[in-house]
């Protein structure tokens, strides 16, 4: 598995608190604290699809004025690159994009049928061939 959730015994990976709520629109400002960080929402999230934001090292992504609490990355383009192993060589995603906030990562699910060409689709699960071999 690419992504782990790190708790202590008894501990949750996700605390979620409304901190307010509008009568008529009913958006809400909220908090949600993660095992890496707290991150407020609404909130922008980059999208790091291979574990990299493109012109921007994550150093500059956690200093003002950007301040970035957590950043979006894709598991299908994760597996593909930079891999598993280099992941797992790096000591995961956090270590591999020297972030220390946040990530979320899809499920990947979405290119099951983007790349529909590439998939085979069994009981068990989705099979992609590699798109750039």
């Amino acid at each position: 598995a690419l992504l782990h959730t790190h708790t202590m015994a008894g501990e949750k990976a996700l605390k979620f608190t409304i901190l307010a709520e509008c009568a008529v629109s009913k958006a809400r400002v909220s908090k949600m604290e993660l095992p890496h960080s707290v991150v407020d929402t609404p909130v922008f999230m980059p999208v790091g699809t291979q574990g990299t934001m493109k012109g921007v090292t994550s150093e500059q992504l956690m200093s003002q004025p950007l301040d970035c609490q957590i950043i979006l990355g894709n598991t299908y383009h994760l597996g593909n690159r930079p891999g598993c192993n280099v992941l797992t060589k790096a000591g995961g995603l956090h270590q591999f994009m020297k972030w220390n906030r946040a990530l979320l990562t899809d499920s990947g699910g979405f290119q099951m049928v983007s790349l529909l060409e590439l998939a085979e689709i069994t009981e068990e699960g989705v099979k992609f061939r590699a798109p750039h071999d």
